[in-house]
């Protein structure tokens, strides 16, 4: 535990956390706030029609892979665990993150548009692509698709596994093993079909979850509307450190909020650029621009459905991560169980049914999640074994991946939460900080598509 606390906190200093910042800042500055002009044009990419080489899948189901990628434990459990450690403030740093992140996810998914390669009948690619083709660096690709595979294939796969156990032994009190089990045996039927399984059910699983989540969100946030001003008045005091209450944890209402934005939204860490890579799109920018709308859609609203449950039902704690004492009680005490705050908001008004459907919500989320990461690990070890001299290692190490990704659901679904939710987070860093100083160097091809497009739908228009 103090081994994984020291390397977290190591890869999580305040180092990558301005570079984060930084980079969003830039590529926002850089591409004329891509994520504001072009808004309407993010929509229309989303079924924007395939180049009509059937080289990879289409436009809207990455768009639905990367969201499912995206919406997981980070917007629910992770939300609430902002909350408890960073105060409500940590809310506003989420946005900023993810209005920010939208331009970082625009550059990486461009860049993995344009460095893609094809594998058989879909495109494969992402940060490995551009770190070798763009960088000329094939060693630091080779190592970030290593730490993909691992940071993905294990780390995060546990996170997302832990999420959804506490959930259900909260809501149904089913016993953890049988929760890792459950979810273990569904994940196998789908991974084991391939790409085209995989964005099939996330293109119909993942609208169908997020939409539902967020009306039950709008019906608890509706039946608390008085407390609604108050809520957004204390996000906003929170966020600066002039309330006084919490004033004093400043330092980590920002750095929960970066922390949990970037794990939520992903952007930066180069998954979303993995499942961009797969699209089969007639330029690179409209991918790039469809990716941006999945930030927005993550973060914006649905951790912002959270957040505003728990805030308006005062169902949350605030802790100081420091000392560990208690600045503000709504809630009971729950120990390391964040989910709990979530389902106790959605209590407050379907009593005795708010927590189950939490629960039933987190099992959709949680699969759909460790669905894409599974196509991020496999991509990698398509990557790592491009040219091969023995043609049927991919075939050894993809079965080997689906069986580590099986195993790593059920010991998630075990393990103690701290400790799973550390492990998360250094695999989120360490790829961080690879892909953004990569997408840092490398911008100025995103940019130049960009122009192009602009050109081209310009011509269009004459």
């Amino acid at each position: 535990m103090k081994a994984v606390s020291f390397i977290n906190d190591l890869v999580w200093s305040p180092p990558l956390v301005i570079l984060l910042i930084f980079a969003g800042l830039w590529f926002t500055v850089r591409t004329r706030f891509v994520q504001v002009r072009h808004f309407p044009e993010m929509l229309r990419s989303l079924f924007a029609r395939k180049s009509g080489e059937n080289k990879g899948i289409s436009s809207f189901e990455a768009f639905c892979m990367a969201l499912s990628g995206r919406i997981g434990t980070g917007n629910i459990v992770g939300v609430a665990t902002a909350i408890a450690f960073g105060g409500p403030g940590s809310v506003f740093w989420m946005w900023i993150i993810a209005f920010f992140g939208a331009a970082t996810a625009f550059v990486e998914s461009t860049l993995a548009q344009t460095y893609k390669f094809h594998h058989k009948t879909v495109s494969r690619g992402g940060p490995f692509s551009y770190i070798e083709e763009g960088l000329h660096m094939r060693w630091l690709a080779l190592l970030f698709a290593g730490f993909c595979i691992v940071g993905y294939g294990l780390c995060l796969t546990t996170v997302q596994a832990n999420g959804m156990s506490s959930a259900l032994a909260n809501s149904f009190g089913l016993s953890p093993l049988a929760g890792g089990i459950i979810l273990a045996v569904v994940l196998a039927l789908v991974i084991f079909g391939g790409v085209k399984s995989i964005s099939k059910v996330a293109s119909v699983v993942t609208p169908f979850m997020a939409l539902g989540y967020i009306v039950l969100a709008l019906v608890v946030i509706g039946a608390n509307l008085e407390a609604v001003p108050s809520v957004f008045k204390m996000i906003f005091t929170n966020a600066f450190g002039i309330n006084p209450v919490c004033g004093g944890i400043l330092g980590s209402t920002i750095i929960m909020g970066v922390k949990r934005g970037i794990f939520s939204n992903e952007a930066g860490q180069g998954g979303g650029a993995i499942v961009s890579a797969s699209a089969d799109v007639t330029h690179p920018v409209r991918q790039g621009l469809a990716q941006s709308f999945s930030v927005y859609v993550d973060t914006l609203l649905v951790c912002t459905a959270t957040a505003l449950m728990i805030l308006t039902s005062g169902t949350y704690n605030v802790f100081d991560s420091a000392t560990g004492e208690m600045l503000l009680a709504g809630a009971p005490q729950l120990g390391d169980n964040y989910v709990g705050y979530t389902q106790a908001a959605v209590d407050t008004v379907f009593t005795g049914f708010g927590s189950k459907f939490v629960g039933i919500a987190l099992v959709f989320f949680v699969f759909t999640t460790i669905m894409t990461y599974y196509f991020y690990s496999e991509s990698s070890i398509m990557y790592l074994t491009r040219g091969a001299a023995h043609p049927r290692l991919e075939k050894a190490l993809v079965l080997v991946l689906r069986l580590m990704m099986i195993g790593a659901t059920i010991f998630g679904a075990l393990r103690e939460a701290n400790v799973v939710w550390q492990l998360g987070d250094i695999g989120v860093g360490v790829m961080a900080w690879i892909n953004v100083i990569a997408i840092l160097i490398l911008g100025g091809k995103a940019f130049s598509a960009l122009r192009d497009y602009e050109k081209e739908i310009s011509a269009k228009r004459r």
